[in-house]
């Protein structure tokens, strides 16, 4: 029998995922007008495109996380539900140190751990859940290629 859909756990968590986007985004700075000034490197998006990435990809991971949440109830299920918080938590402060502050090796240093952290979560999702792990999946190809940007900016400007 198939579980029913808690709709207000499921929106309580996208909302939450989305408020620590938009906090970091806040936080950033002028983000955009930043991003136009840099030397780019080869197949850099134009800045309008984050704007429309960020928000699908944080939807799919609340529900990512939401699956994960209502699928196990253990022990371990907590810890890897607090690996899913750690990496927001990392990809929260990335724009910060990024755009902010203009600490471009630091921010690679940041983004690499979230890389990991991102593959890490996506692991133990997996193995508790499978879909859970795919919804991740376009999350992980975008940051990559943000770490690919990051590191361009950086040795470029």
């Amino acid at each position: 029998m198939k579980k029913k859909i808690n709709w207000l756990q499921l929106i309580i968590v996208v909302i939450i995922t989305e408020i620590v986007g938009v906090l970091g985004n806040i936080l950033s700075g002028n983000a955009s007008g930043v991003y136009a000034s840099f030397d780019k490197p080869p197949l850099s998006p134009p800045g309008w495109l984050f704007g429309v990435i960020w928000p699908i990809l944080y939807l799919l991971m609340a529900i990512s996380v939401y699956i994960i949440y209502e699928t196990t109830s253990s022990p371990d299920g907590e810890k890897v539900t607090n690996l899913y918080w750690l990496q927001l938590f990392v990809n929260f402060l990335w724009p910060v140190v990024f755009f902010r502050f203009g600490w471009y090796w630091v921010a690679v240093v940041v983004i690499i751990l979230l890389d990991i952290l991102v593959i890490i979560t996506m692991k133990y999702f997996y193995d508790i859940k499978k879909t859970a792990a795919y919804l991740l999946i376009p999350y992980l190809v975008w940051i990559l290629f943000a770490t690919y940007l990051n590191i361009g900016v950086a040795a470029l400007n």
